[in-house]
Parts: structure tokens; C-alpha cells; sequence
């Protein structure tokens, strides 16, 4: 089973490459996901799912992870081939291919217990995704590509270097060198201190880059502002998702080598400036994409400050990990449908879209309110828990400065959003509805109930993932 999660849709995507039908690409790429997606709910019922010695393991984290992702993937699959026949004069071969193939890089990435093949999945979904962007054909999303390819390499080299680092930790302390993740976790206590302190800021650095943590989060305003509707959705719902898994079980290092204080500090200090940058960069932003790209870093920094509080904000955490790709899901497509509209990212041009797209703006107004943390969505939730941990465990300044950061985004955004959806730019109301397919519409707002639910009521059986995954995270 930990083999098919990976290969399965590989082989989807050598089909998808090799076949010549324009048409038939899409629906290969959804029927694909749909067989991965139904490994994947066989595989999170399985007590226990391994392969090649131990270096494929599925944990509570990794299965976390993997559904939330698998959700996100399935939702885009079913928006596809709706999406490619707006753009029939395309080739779309590279973009399904590509998108295939990411699916089987997730398999790998959440279930790779062995830090070199976490390494090597996170540098496939770079590769993987970076087509994706550039599905325009314009400079300004070649640019993006540019940028994304640079500076994620950078990233991915400081997290090979730290990887080293963490080895020659082990070998130093007198331990036996090894990368596998339970290895770790045994010799850790007697890892060298400076080695392993080295190790886990060059790793935070390195696969920060990839999560897009300020001061690192550069690549994502073009990349996130550039790539169709699609790709943004899996850029902030999924490859984020994975580069945090990575982060994670660096973190699950250092809890065990009881370095977990060492540990959060940068986790703190990066995950408030990335709220900061967010909230300064979303103040008066014209382009709803790049908006969106803010709004990721923030969520990135929500991520890493409930890691850095501990306790039951690890919980909180890894809840907002969900919510946040699935809202993110619904913003990015329906951002796709309105970009299809108007022709434009621009609030100069884009206004008054709950009377042409009313279907679209409506989504999108809604899932501006779930990701800015309003009631009763999943966010508000996840927010409300890292912020009652954070005053439970004496950060009052931490949670004061959360809750100001997070009041600054929300009104930030929102004169953005209200502009987008109910703006009008030429003073009339005659500009005739554009018909919405359902197939557009539909995938956001199945994500955007999901969204709902997770405020109203978490399902026990993902509350006691949760709870098993937050207990390998959180120091004794």
C-alpha cells in the first residue's frame, strides 16, 4: 500500500504524458486522483502502512496530511477539465502530467521517514509544481517561475546542509549515523548540542524557505499572483502542507532530544514577523492573487507560532494546517473563475463581481471571512485554541500581538475583497452575468462546507488524529 500511494500516480502520469487526446488528459488526471484518493482512505484505515525497511512509513502526522492534501487534490481534479476548456488552444500535456505526477510526490513526501527521502520529495514537488506556474506562457509568469525555482533551490540546499548538520550531530555524540526519523528520535538525547542547535536553524531556514515564512516567503507573491487558479490552490493548500510536515519532524528531533524550548524560539520570532509582513503587504494591495500570496504567509506564521507555543496549540496548529488549505483551496479557484471573467488581477478593473460571476463572488467573499478567522468557520476555531494556549502558557504578549496582527490582516484584505465583490468601476450595474459552469463552482464550494463543518464540529476520528500526532510533537 505505501509503494501504490507513490507509484499509482506515476503511472497515471506516464499515461497522461504518452496519450495524445487533448481532451482526454483532464478527466485521466480526475479519474487518477480518484484512485489515489480511495488508496488513501483504504491506507488511513490500516493499522499500519510500511515499506522499504521502514524508510515508507505512514504516521499520524504523515496521514494528516495526506488526506487534507488528498481532499485539496481530488477538488482540483474535478475543477480541471472545466478549467482547460476555457483555454483550448493550450497545450495542456506538461500542466495534467505534472499534476499527476505532484499527487505521487505527496504520497512520498508525508510518508518518507527518512530525511534524505523527505529531501528528495520536497525538490520533486518543486520541480513537479514549477510547469504549473507557467501554464500563461507570459515573461511576467516565466519571471515567477525564475523566482520560485531559485529561491526554493536555495531553500532545498540549506535543508541538505542541515540534514548533514543533524548527521554529523548523531556521529559526534557517539551514536550510529542514520537519517531514518526513528533513529533519531533514540539517539537524541545524546546528539552534540552545538551540532544539533546548528542543525535545526539551518533545517528551520531551509525548509521555511519552502513554506514561506517571512523573511524567506519572496517567491510567493509572483508565483502565487502568476499560476492559474489551479495551481495557487495546490501551491498554498498543498506544497505548504509539505514543507510544514518537513518542519515537523525536524521539531519531533528536538522534543525528544529535550531541545524543544531551543526549538520554538525561532519558531516564535518567524512566525510573528511573517504575520507583520503580511499585515503591512495586504494594506491597500490591488491585486487579489498576490493578496491571496500574503495571506499564505500569514498562515504560515500562523502555523509555526502554535508550534512555538506548545501545548495545546500544537493542537490548534495542525487543525489551522487544515483549515487553511482547504479555505485556501476555495479562494485560489474561485480567484481562477473571477481572473477568467474580468481578464485581469486588478482591482482597477475587477469590481462589482457579485453581478457578474454572483456564484464566484459569493464564494469568495465567504472564504475571505473563513480565512481571516470569522466565526463560525474552521479557522476561527483553530485560532481561538493557539491563542487560549498561548495565554495558558504565560505568552500574553505573544497573544496580544497574534490577535492585533490578526485584526490588521482581516482589515487589510477586506477592503480588498469588498472592492472585488461589491465595487463597481464604471458607475453603472449593466454589465451582463458571465455564465458559471458548475463544474467551476462546485469544487470550492464542496471545500468551503468542509471549511464550515471543521467550525461547527471536528469529527472524532480527525480529533483523535490530531490529538496523536500533537502528542509526538509537544515536549514531555
Amino acid at each position: 500500500m505505501a509503494l501504490a500511494l507513490v507509484l499509482v500516480p506515476w503511472c497515471f502520469a506516464a499515461v497522461i504524458f504518452a496519450i495524445r487526446g487533448q481532451r482526454a488528459r483532464p478527466y485521466l488526471v480526475a479519474a487518477g486522483t480518484l484512485v489515489q484518493a480511495i488508496l488513501v482512505l483504504i491506507a488511513l484505515f490500516l493499522p499500519e502502512v510500511t515499506a522499504i525497511e521502514g524508510w515508507l512509513r505512514l504516521d499520524a502526522l504523515g496521514r494528516l496530511v495526506l488526506g487534507t492534501t488528498t481532499v485539496l487534490l481530488l477538488a482540483t481534479a474535478v475543477y480541471l477539465p472545466a478549467y482547460l476548456e476555457q483555454h483550448p488552444t493550450k497545450s495542456n500535456r506538461g500542466f495534467c502530467t505534472c499534476m499527476m505526477a505532484f499527487a505521487g510526490v505527496v504520497g512520498l513526501m508525508t510518508q518518507a521517514y527518512h530525511l534524505g527521502l523527505l529531501w528528495v520529495g520536497l525538490e520533486a514537488s518543486t520541480l513537479a509544481v514549477a510547469p504549473l506556474i507557467y501554464f500563461h506562457r507570459t515573461p511576467r509568469s516565466l519571471e515567477a517561475v525564475w523566482k520560485y525555482l531559485l529561491i526554493g533551490s536555495v531553500g532545498i540546499a540549506l535543508a541538505l546542509f542541515g540534514s548533514f548538520l543533524l548527521g554529523y550531530a548523531v556521529l559526534h555524540g557517539g551514536g550510529h549515523p542514520s537519517l531514518l526519523l526513528p533513529d533519531l528520535v533514540a539517539s537524541a538525547p545524546r546528539m552534540s548540542r552545538p551540532w544539533l542547535h546548528a542543525a535545526l536553524l539551518v533545517l528551520l531556514v531551509g525548509y521555511g524557505t519552502k513554506m514561506g515564512l517571512a523573511p524567506m516567503h519572496t517567491w510567493k507573491p509572483d508565483a502565487y499572483g502568476e499560476a492559474p487558479g489551479v495551481a495557487g490552490a495546490l501551491l498554498a493548500g498543498a506544497v505548504t502542507n509539505c514543507a510544514f510536515l518537513a518542519v515537523l519532524r525536524v521539531h519531533r528531533v528536538a522534543v525528544a532530544a529535550g531541545e524543544a524550548d531551543f526549538a520554538r524560539r525561532p519558531l516564535l520570532a518567524l512566525g510573528l514577523l511573517s504575520m507583520l509582513v503580511a499585515g503591512i503587504f495586504t494594506v491597500r494591495q490591488k491585486d487579489y492573487k498576490r493578496l491571496l500570496a500574503y495571506s499564505s504567509v500569514e498562515h504560515m506564521g500562523i502555523l509555526a507560532i502554535g508550534i512555538g507555543i506548545g501545548g495545546g496549540a500544537v493542537f490548534g496548529a495542525l487543525l489551522h494546517m487544515v483549515n487553511n488549505a482547504l479555505a485556501k483551496g476555495t479562494l485560489f479557484l474561485t480567484a481562477g473563475n473571477l481572473h477568467r471573467a474580468f481578464g485581469s488581477k486588478s482591482t482597477d478593473q475587477v469590481r462589482g463581481a457579485i453581478r457578474r460571476v454572483p456564484a464566484s463572488a459569493a464564494l469568495l467573499l465567504a472564504g475571505f471571512f473563513a480565512i481571516t478567522g470569522s466565526p463560525p468557520f474552521g479557522p476561527f476555531l483553530s485560532e481561538l485554541t493557539i491563542v487560549g494556549a498561548a495565554i495558558d502558557r504565560g505568552h500574553i504578549l505573544v497573544a496580544g500581538t497574534f490577535l492585533a496582527l490578526l485584526a490588521a490582516v482581516f482589515v487589510g484584505m477586506g477592503a480588498t475583497m469588498l472592492a472585488v465583490v461589491q465595487g463597481n468601476a464604471d458607475g453603472t450595474d449593466s454589465t451582463p452575468p458571465v455564465r458559471e459552469p458548475v463544474a467551476l463552482v462546485a469544487p470550492a464550494a464542496c471545500l468551503l462546507c468542509l471549511v464550515l463543518l471543521l467550525g461547527l464540529h471536528v469529527p472524532e476520528p480527525l480529533a483523535a488524529l490530531l490529538r496523536e500526532a500533537a502528542a509526538e510533537l509537544d515536549a514531555p
